[in-house]
């Protein structure tokens, strides 16, 4: 058990928990979730040790193993097996001890440990993780040296993941890894088999893989089973029911009130009024706790260029005359929503830059409608912030013309208020810095957006401000990213990229995922769309014969496309619950018991009930998403 008894945390000051009181079972896993800032990787290294409460206490077991990726990324002339295998300190130092020893007493004991902990099965096992992180056998086999700081961020996390140690501490391990290692991870930790304390905002990680949520809020921590869906239900609960009690017990005081104001001056009432105060003061504040803000992003609503925006005919791109790409013939429309899919190293940022204009073909056509405007998203844009300058002083470079209240204005569009649009950049949180980043890409009221990994340091809250901002957004949108709720519920279409070429994906996300897992080859086309005729005006309605705006299509997707994992998610569910009822029906000491088994029985018969009724829902929302599509 891992207990947290009256801990207080104070960073520079400010108070990030206050008198908290949790218990945490071992060898479970657990999400940890709260808005940018509120205080989680202070949180982790409280667990982890390397920061003290200022007050309080936090118990863990004696001798309990704790592992976190490292800050520094491993480097050197090392390789990412030889690197994985030494974060097992205890087969580095038993195997190195097996080659120098001679006594034989001493051998015999060394061989039997390694035999324990399976360290001929390590180099094996090493080289899984690695591979599932996008590592091939000759990159295992290179220097550390050749690598680039995110790869070497992805070894460091295949060292933690090897070493499997008791309280497995991750802070929001997939902003260095692409769709496809995003897609292992979670696979992998599903089956992590000891304590685990996850922080992501990632919400399909947060789904599939914790059994319960931390939710660090307002210097609270709070425990909820379940996952993030589950989550995400009982809060919303949990803040009608509080609101409810709220006006019940303020209509009981105002009730309290009136009485006494109508005879706290009575003789004869006096003593009643005063009982009545006493009640008013039990019944205490029961207003519920203030929501947290809306995070809310506006993107510009610009005027699309007729179709296409961007035609590519027989192009390749690529560094120092060496193509990444080949043979590219695309289009690209103004309505249209891509993501493009493959593992880095593949090419995504390549096209991202040639499509930006941010690179030039090595050969053939681009040809680019006339004076259309692009914002490119990528990760440098937040590295290349000047540190002392405020968010305000950024947007000003931008719009020297502009009032500073139009100014602020704009940033308050992006979340950034009246504090955050004075700050240094250098004090701002990663979250706040991409938000700053989107603002200042929007100045030129871009009519296509090219996006590469803009969550990264998101919180939920604000990918999915940033999902309802693109879905109504007019303009053209290309994104890549490893966040496949963002690409479920804005991308209409697929593009691959692997082999130095472009394909379109024919399937859907489940069915990249299904490719990933069983190695079948892609449903996929050479070209990533036929050219077509421009697009017929938009209408306000889908009216028999008459086409949906985009913009409104795709906000009735949303939320039917969300609606749609739920249900699929609780039907996967029920079949688990079924079948562990089945099996216990099939238990002839199930029916020694007549009221245990007309329990089984029934319970049985909610569950296929409820199967019913949401096969039916899925049908329904399967049906409206296809005929939106």
């Amino acid at each position: 058990m891992i207990t947290f008894a009256g801990v207080t945390v104070r960073i520079g000051g400010r108070s990030l928990l206050e008198q908290v009181d949790l218990a945490l079972p071992l060898d479970q896993r657990y999400g940890l979730v709260g808005r940018n800032g509120t205080g989680k990787s202070t949180l982790l290294r409280l667990l982890e040790g390397s920061l003290e409460p200022d007050e309080g206490t936090l118990e863990r077991p004696e001798r309990l193993i704790i592992g976190a990726v490292a800050q520094e990324a491993p480097g050197g002339q090392q390789t990412p097996l030889a690197a994985v295998l030494a974060a097992d300190k205890e087969r580095a130092r038993l195997v190195l001890e097996r080659d120098t020893t001679s006594d034989p007493m001493r051998l015999a004991e060394i061989e039997t440990r390694l035999h324990e902990i399976g360290a001929d099965a390590a180099p094996a096992r090493a080289a899984r993780i690695l591979k599932g992180l996008g590592f091939d056998d000759a990159m295992q086999a290179a220097p550390l040296s050749g690598f680039s700081g995110g790869w070497r961020m992805r070894v460091a996390l295949a060292a933690v993941l090897f070493v499997e140690p008791d309280l497995l501490l991750l802070d929001e391990p997939t902003n260095h890894l692409d769709l496809e290692a995003a897609i292992w991870l979670t696979d992998h930790l599903k089956r992590y088999p000891r304590t685990l304390i996850l922080v992501s905002h990632d919400r399909e990680l947060l789904n599939a893989v914790p059994q319960a949520i931390v939710h660090l809020s307002q210097q609270r921590l709070r425990l909820y089973r379940g996952n993030y869906d589950a989550f995400a239900r009982t809060r919303g609960e949990q803040a009608i029911l509080e609101a409810k009690e709220a006006a019940k017990v303020a209509e009981r005081k105002a009730h309290l009130q009136s009485f006494v104001d109508r005879f706290r001056y009575k003789a004869s009432k006096a003593r009643q009024a005063q009982s009545r105060l006493k009640m008013i003061e039990r019944l205490g504040d029961a207003a519920p706790q203030p929501p947290e803000p809306d995070v809310v992003f506006t993107l510009p609503r610009p005027t699309p260029p007729p179709p296409p925006m961007i035609t590519l005919d027989e192009a390749s791109v690529g560094y120092d005359g060496k193509p990444v790409l080949r043979d590219l013939d695309l289009r690209l429309n103004p309505e249209d929503r891509i993501a493009l899919l493959g593992a880095n190293g593949n090419g995504k940022s390549t096209l991202a830059k040639l499509l930006a204009d941010r690179l030039a073909p090595l050969s053939g056509k681009i040809v680019r409608a006339r004076d259309l405007r692009v914002g490119f998203f990528a990760q440098h844009q937040i590295e290349d912030l000047e540190p002392e300058d405020s968010a305000l002083d950024h947007l000003r470079r931008l719009r020297p013309d502009a009032r500073e209240q139009a100014l602020r204005a704009e940033l308050a569009r992006f979340g950034l208020g009246a504090e955050k649009s004075g700050t240094p950049a250098a004090r701002l949180s990663g979250g706040e810095k991409a938000r700053l980043a989107l603002c200042l890409l929007c100045v030129a009221q871009p009519q296509l957006l090219i996006l590469d990994e803009p969550t990264n340091h998101l919180d939920i809250d604000s990918r999915e401000a940033l999902v309802e901002a693109l879905n109504d957004y007019p303009g053209a949108v290309v994104i890549v990213s490893h966040d496949i709720q963002l690409l479920e519920l804005t991308a209409d279409e697929l593009w691959l990229v692997n082999d130095g070429r472009v394909r379109h994906f024919e399937g859907d996300l489940g069915d990249y995922r299904r490719w990933l897992k069983d190695g079948t080859p892609p449903p996929a086309k050479q070209t990533p769309q036929p050219v077509r005729p421009a697009a017929p005006s938009p209408v306000p309605s889908a009216a028999p014969g008459r086409r949906l705006d985009p913009a409104l299509r795709r906000s009735k997707l949303a939320p039917l496309r969300r609606a749609l994992g739920e249900v699929e998610r609780r039907i996967a569910q029920l079949e688990r619950e079924k079948q562990a009822l089945a099996q216990r029906m099939a238990d002839p000491v199930t029916f020694a018991d007549d009221g245990v088994a007309q329990a089984a029985v029934r319970q049985l018969g909610h569950v296929e009930h409820e199967m019913a009724t949401l096969e039916a829902r899925w049908l329904e929302l399967g049906e409206a998403i296809d005929q939106l599509s």
